[in-house]
């Protein structure tokens, strides 16, 4: 069996108060959307230290970067556990995770200075994957840049992000404008054989 030394210990340890601490502030932002929970409150509610707080999360103004970081390994999970998935699954997990916390989800992109960052790290990172594995299966061109391409993609979805964040969308047009920036792309890029079956869901929504 596999031990674990002190320091591993410690480490589990870190990031389980860590959890703690970030649930504690998700629940706070639901309870009162309008404010910033002290450290005091987060600390009480998650049952540690206020010091114990500004060692793991940082002052108060780094609470949005933490919840970011939080979000991020979430969907990191989700996207692992649903295992190697097309462009248009990477897609609706991550809309998926904002609006199903859409209070947290507000407040946080609202707040963090960082928030145009808010896509960089795990959804594009599996887009680029996901569209270099659609370029080697013969559904886009050998010579489309694919990193480009999600780039692309990653940048039209901040965009519908931000408008669900507004309230100038709603749930489903988040989803809609996101996969549709992503059809296009994909259309746009398709080998001849893969072009009708790429412009399918253009077609589609034009039928609606």
């Amino acid at each position: 069996m596999r031990t674990v030394d002190g320091r591993g210990l410690r480490e589990q340890h870190k990031a389980l108060r860590r959890s703690r601490i970030l649930e504690a502030t998700r629940e706070l932002l639901r309870e009162s959307p309008g404010s910033v929970p002290s450290t005091e409150r987060i600390a009480e509610r998650a049952g540690v230290s206020p010091a114990t707080v500004y060692n793991l999360i940082g002052p108060r103004d780094k609470v949005w970067e933490a919840l970011a970081a939080g979000f991020t390994d979430e969907l990191e999970r989700r996207l692992a556990a649903a295992g190697a998935g097309g462009p248009r699954e990477v897609v609706r997990a991550t809309v998926q995770l904002f609006v199903d916390d859409p209070v947290v989800s507000r407040r946080m992109v609202r707040a963090w200075q960082g928030s145009g960052l808010m896509l960089d790290r795990s959804p594009h990172t599996h887009l680029r994957r996901a569209m270099g594995d659609a370029r080697a299966e013969g559904l886009l061109r050998a010579d489309i840049d694919t990193d480009a391409l999600a780039a692309v993609v990653s940048n039209a979805c901040l965009g519908a992000l931000h408008q669900w964040v507004a309230a100038s969308i709603d749930d489903g047009r988040f989803l809609a404008r996101a996969l549709f920036a992503l059809d296009v792309a994909l259309a746009a890029a398709a080998t001849d054989p893969r072009r009708d079956q790429l412009l399918a869901p253009l077609r589609d929504r034009g039928t609606r």
